[in-house]
């Protein structure tokens, strides 16, 4: 009998949206390959922009660019592959390349988390303590802030991953999904998946749910503070801002309530792929509008070093 943390399986096949018709296919491939492009350039772009340009060295704009960051690789996680899987008629992974994905897409994804309480932290305390904000919000602490949420996921993600790693795959290797995400793959497993289903699910529920609130508590707190502000001009612009933040919330928590904060069975493989998509896809595509391109102050620092950057050019000419 073979032991049961070695694997016979050497690839798996994903399966992604291979029902749909061929034409459907690549309209399908061209706009996740236009919303993937423009999702990377434009967070780089927001990364050159604070590096280079002094009005935006602040906490804020510091956060904003670490998140841009970490969207870049999260949507390479699973775009590319499903982009290719569109066109090719084989669809394989590897297994390695599997446990990869499947890791790194929980890592990043915990730790894009962790960065929405930092953010609303950061403007709980820029909102309801201007006073103390540079006090506060020294770079040291946001450098720190920066590097334990990196570091606390991706070492809580790797517990979860030793054990995934101790499950079997003998067969079969077909994944109903269009990356290699937790539920298709215990469903597969011809291991007793109930233990770590188990600590899997209460992990990540965890990981959601608590940064679900402590962001919700910022921006309660943020509420009543922009309630007590006097003039109507200023509750709307504080409002408008904080507007569009909340709606990239809950995209972000809404798409990861619906998957992994559920009972596991409450819906289906087909609607994951859905959700997942608002997740993988549009979260990482809105973000730059949200965060960054509708700010006045990132338009007049984008204009200022398109100035510059087009003179050096000229004069080096």
């Amino acid at each position: 009998m073979e032991e049961r943390n070695e694997t016979a399986v050497s690839e798996f096949i994903l399966l992604g949206f291979s029902s749909l018709g061929e034409k459907l296919k690549i309209f399908l491939f061209l706009v996740l390959l236009l919303t993937y492009l423009f999702t990377v350039t434009g967070n780089v772009i927001i990364i050159f922009i604070v590096w280079v340009n002094h009005r935006l060295h602040s906490p804020m704009y510091f956060f904003i660019a670490n998140l841009s960051f970490l969207e870049t690789w999260f949507t390479s996680v699973t775009s590319p592959k499903m982009m290719l899987n569109f066109l090719s008629i084989s669809r394989t992974i590897s297994f390695h390349g599997c446990m990869a994905q499947t890791f790194f897409y929980f890592a990043l994804g915990a730790t894009q988390l962790a960065f929405l309480v930092v953010m609303s932290f950061d403007r709980y305390v820029a909102i309801c303590h201007p006073l103390q904000y540079t006090t506060i919000m020294k770079q040291s602490l946001c450098i720190q802030l920066v590097l334990g949420t990196w570091v606390g996921s991706f070492t809580v993600m790797s517990l979860r991953m030793l054990l995934i790693s101790k499950l079997s795959f003998c067969g079969p290797n077909v994944i109903n999904h269009f990356f290699c995400d937790n539920t298709p793959l215990f469903l597969l497993s011809c291991t007793d998946t109930s233990g770590v289903r188990r600590v899997d699910s209460i992990l990540i529920s965890t990981l959601v749910l608590s940064s679900l609130c402590l962001t919700m508590l910022s921006y309660v707190s943020i509420l009543f503070s922009i309630l007590r502000i006097p003039t109507a001009t200023g509750r709307q612009k504080t409002f408008a801002t904080c507007g569009s933040h909340l709606t990239s919330l809950a995209i972000a928590y809404g798409s990861c309530i619906v998957l992994y904060a559920t009972p596991s069975g409450n819906s289906s493989l087909d609607v994951n792929k859905g959700v997942a998509l608002l997740n993988t896809v549009l979260y990482p595509f809105l973000n730059p509008f949200i965060y960054s391109l509708r700010n006045k102050t990132v338009k007049l620092a984008l204009r200022e070093t398109f100035r510059l950057s087009t003179a050096k050019l000229l004069f080096n000419l």
